[in-house]
């Protein structure tokens, strides 16, 4: 069973690389792309490519935000008991972790929560909630950060109990808000709805300092936040745009041991893209609470000895290779299921499950069958009580959340995003579920939508690639949801030797176009069958630092025979 080829299209205008002059400030192709993505002209469009702090919007923008400084400050005032409870993935301990130095900055000394992702689940539940309030003493203030938003009944239980409640959060709001003293969430407004929780809990702290000032320097929290913006995959837009573009300036040269020590046992070289966040920070925190132990990867970005931040580091690397030993089995395994139940051309998703499989992992299984099938996916869990929990990754135009709504019935719990949610299911519900989440995508998507597609932005030639065109490129950066990373096609490309196999599938190319050589990468490429060269190659183009050496190299897409132009 073979997924459908990609089908490529020119985003927009076409780009012609003969007559293309460039201006006094810009090489032709970033004009070409600025014009393309619509970007603004003038004082605007400096702005967008070059973001200051100074440009930073006024917090109390936020709903929620005057009754949560208030509230905070009152604690600070009465030297009250506070805890934060947070999440567990990289959005969720960072959230903390900027919460804590914030709070601590005012004279609090909080005590933090996270639930177990495998026995509680996610968010302010009871189960994660009966264990907060039995570790440590009642607190006077519980401050819930990701999460919390759609916590009606267990903000009640709270109250009850003595217990104010603070809500910093960026997920979809339900009908009826908790009865927290404030919610803080973007999203029951208009502006700043891309945030993620991290930068929501920023946001908090510019509004603490506009409303009583202590010795905290922001800007030190700024690599924080942007490893959360990039890990949760939030828009890059707005100010996620501006924080991440500074966050990653700061992050090379970072105060944070547990951030240096990461950057140490990845193999950073003083200098952080959103593709290192993406690729190396992340999955490594994100790993401790795949494995169930998130507090190792929020100690690792809260302590403050440097030997204690390597030796975390390692553990949290050690974590992320057993995440990938399970990833590689479910992902075998699910593969399997697909082979005897799935027709690519016939069903319009993919919903799987098995009592075999780690809950911490299926999403990341769950992201990888999307991307080689272009089908909006589930992939769930299921205990020795028959009750599964799922993740699933959408494309573009299928919203999950409201796909979970409409297959409510069917489901225990669920929620999350647009393009990423989670779910509870009994076993003996999945054929449903499946059906009916087939019948909503066919409803509100048309066949177009549904056949993979690799939209490029322009064609261009490897004469056309060096470093000091990279130097006008990174004025795009960020990439992320909202601001891609711009792909590129050169024609009629061979190869200098043959592809060197590296671990997890990868492949390593020598690639040539005429007198032009380009170094190249192609990430999971060993799975897929290739056609014979010359080929026609759909790529991203990053720096690669290599003992004090910096080159350009091509981050491979896809591959197909070549075609005339």
């Amino acid at each position: 069973m073979r997924a459908e080829p990609f089908r490529w299209i020119a985003r927009g205008e076409p780009f012609h690389t003969i007559g293309s002059g460039s201006s006094a400030e810009f090489p032709a192709i970033l004009e070409h792309l600025i014009l393309q993505r619509g970007l603004p002209v003038g004082d605007r469009l400096e702005s967008f490519l070059r973001p200051r702090l100074a440009d930073l919007a006024d917090p109390f923008l936020i709903p929620g935000m005057r009754a949560a400084v208030e509230r905070i400050l009152l604690a600070v005032d009465r030297g009250e008991r506070v805890c934060i409870f947070g999440d567990y993935d990289v959005d969720g301990v960072t959230s903390i972790a900027i919460m804590r130095r914030i709070l601590r900055s005012y004279g609090l000394e909080p005590r933090h929560f996270i639930p177990r992702r495998g026995s509680e689940g996610y968010g302010l539940n009871r189960a994660a909630l009966e264990r907060c309030m039995k570790e440590g003493p009642k607190p006077d203030l519980l401050i819930a950060v990701d999460c919390g938003t759609v916590s009606v009944q267990e903000v009640a239980e709270l109250n009850e109990k003595g217990v104010d409640v603070v809500i910093v959060d960026h997920h979809e709001p339900a009908e009826e808000l908790p009865a927290a003293v404030a919610v803080v969430n973007p999203k029951r407004g208009d502006d700043f709805t891309y945030l993620c929780a991290a930068g929501v809990a920023f946001k908090v702290g510019h509004a603490l300092l506009k409303t009583r000032q202590v010795p905290l320097d922001l800007k030190e929290l700024l690599d924080l936040v942007a490893v959360a913006t990039i890990a949760d995959i939030v828009p890059m837009v707005g100010e996620n745009r501006l924080l991440v573009r500074h966050g990653l300036r700061h992050l090379p040269g970072t105060l944070n041991p547990g951030l240096r020590a990461l950057q140490e046992v990845t193999g950073m070289n003083g200098h952080a893209t959103s593709m290192d966040v993406g690729f190396r920070i992340g999955p490594r925190l994100n790993a401790a609470g795949r494995m169930d132990v998130p507090e190792d990867a929020l100690e690792t970005l809260i302590t403050d000895c440097r030997r204690l931040a390597m030796d975390l580091a390692l553990k949290l690397d050690d974590y992320n290779r057993a995440r990938q030993e399970h990833e590689n089995l479910i992902r075998r395994q699910a593969l399997e299921q697909l082979q005897r139940d799935f027709v690519p051309n016939r069903d319009p998703v993919i919903v799987i499950g098995s009592r075999e499989w780690h809950p911490g992992v299926v999403g990341i299984v769950a992201s990888r069958l999307m991307r080689q099938y272009h089908k909006p996916t589930f992939v769930i869990a299921i205990d020795g009580d028959g009750i599964g929990k799922g993740s699933g990754r959408s494309i573009e135009g299928v919203s999950l959340v409201e796909a979970i709504r409409a297959c409510g019935d069917d489901l225990l719990a669920g929620g999350g995003h647009a393009m990423a949610a989670g779910l509870s299911i009994e076993e003996a519900r999945l054929p449903s579920f499946r059906d009916r989440f087939a019948d909503y995508v066919r409803r509100n998507t048309n066949e177009e939508q549904l056949r993979p597609t690799l939209y490029y932005d322009a064609e261009i030639s490897f004469g056309q690639l060096c470093l000091e065109f990279m130097d006008s490129y990174d004025l795009l950066q960020p990439f992320g949801n909202g601001n891609p990373q711009p792909v590129f096609i050169s024609r009629g490309i061979s190869l200098s030797r043959p592809p060197v196999r590296m671990k997890n599938q990868h492949l390593r190319f020598m690639l040539r176009q005429g007198y032009h050589e380009q170094d190249a990468v192609f990430f999971g490429g060993g799975e897929k069958a290739l056609p014979d060269p010359p080929w026609d190659v759909a790529f991203t183009i990053d720096r690669n630092t290599f003992r004090g050496r910096t080159t350009l190299q091509l981050i491979v897409q896809d591959v197909r025979g070549a075609v005339p132009a």
